[in-house]
């Protein structure tokens, strides 16, 4: 029997839970979640976007990313509006408000990235990203 220490499940876990409780204390001041951060960030890229759009780029199912959605629009950062081309849309667009934590959004998780780096190391991190993707495309999520 593996040791749960050696067990690559285990690590993965405690893994994510460390550095997105760094993640959640690095963003708290500006009042968002590192899922929410992810949202805004495709809103920041791509623009409006539908929420099935959303829930595709960030994997997250339907009820997820309507949630997910819900609480942005609660605090102001994103609004729902029709689809011009398609009445049974709804279009997710980023308020003035969602637009202006861009820059402050990005450097502190640029920041954050930085240190990670700098604890890995450079070849070591894009090792470790390129493991993080082969891992995620390896176990899709199932669909509903």
């Amino acid at each position: 029997m593996i040791a749960l220490e050696e067990c690559l499940i285990f690590l993965l876990a405690k893994a994510y839970q460390h550095v997105n409780s760094v993640a959640r204390t690095r963003l708290e001041s500006f009042g968002v979640t590192p899922t929410q951060y992810a949202l805004l960030h495709v809103l920041w890229e791509h623009g409006p976007q539908s929420g099935a759009a959303l829930g595709a780029r960030l994997r997250l199912d339907s009820a997820s990313i309507t949630g997910l959605i819900d609480r942005l629009a609660h605090l102001g950062l994103v609004e729902r509006s029709p689809d011009p081309t398609d009445r049974r849309v709804s279009l997710v667009a980023l308020t003035i408000r969602g637009a202006e934590l861009q820059a402050p959004l990005q450097e502190a998780i640029a920041a954050f990235n930085a240190e990670l780096d700098a604890i890995l190391g450079a070849a070591e991190s894009a090792r470790l990203r390129a493991l993080l993707r082969g891992l995620i495309s390896a176990y899709p999520l199932p669909t509903r």
